[in-house]
């Protein structure tokens, strides 16, 4: 039997935060990295794995001192692991959910009617994710199209949004700004003339 205290532990890990919680831990964060010297991205990691597995014999992009990124690889393992950990520790089936704006729902409701939403509820996975998918118009469009764009755009900006965001801007970079301005452009273009033209 697990120990209430346990159990209570549990319980206020797992209730909703408020956002100033972790808008104050990713200052603390920041500071710490800022006061170290480093760089904080996490799309810099797959270059980090790619040099690690001997892509530097291939192209130079990949020669430089990978283990020099030993950390920040892991914090990426780390987002794995605490996401794993938490949706199957820390949830209760049916309530990841639960906090979604009303608006929102809708508003995925309102995109693409044949996405199969649960009534009152969004789908952590929706159905377009799925092998039958994949191989289907919209699939390979939203699926393969989409993420070598965000792979190609987060190399082509020097960094994805997590780099130019939270460390470029605190490290005052002008760089930074117009990449995070790009980045909010290019989501609303996205979100109200691209996805529905897709779905």
């Amino acid at each position: 039997m697990v120990p209430q205290f346990l159990l209570d532990i549990k319980d206020f890990i797992s209730q909703p935060w408020p956002w100033y919680v972790a808008g104050g831990m990713i200052t603390l964060i920041m500071f710490l990295l800022l006061w170290l010297g480093k760089d904080f991205g996490m799309s810099a990691n797959l270059r980090v794995m790619c040099a690690a597995d001997g892509a530097g014999d291939y192209s130079d992009f990949f020669k430089f001192d990978w283990q020099s990124q030993g950390w920040n690889l892991m914090v990426a393992l780390g987002a794995m692991f605490g996401g794993y950990i938490a949706a199957h520790y820390f949830s209760t089936p049916g309530e990841e959910v639960a906090h979604v704006s009303a608006a929102t729902v809708e508003s995925l409701r309102n995109l693409s009617p044949d996405l199969n939403f649960a009534e009152g509820a969004v789908p952590l996975i929706p159905d377009f994710y799925s092998w039958e998918a994949l191989f289907s118009l919209r699939g390979i469009l939203v699926i393969v199209v989409g993420g070598f764009l965000v792979g190609f755009g987060a190399r082509y900006a020097g960094g994805c949004t997590s780099g130019h965001a939270i460390s470029g801007l605190s490290a005052l970079q002008f760089s930074s700004l117009v990449a995070v301005i790009g980045f909010f452009l290019g989501g609303l273009v996205m979100t109200h003339f691209i996805l529905p033209l897709i779905f």
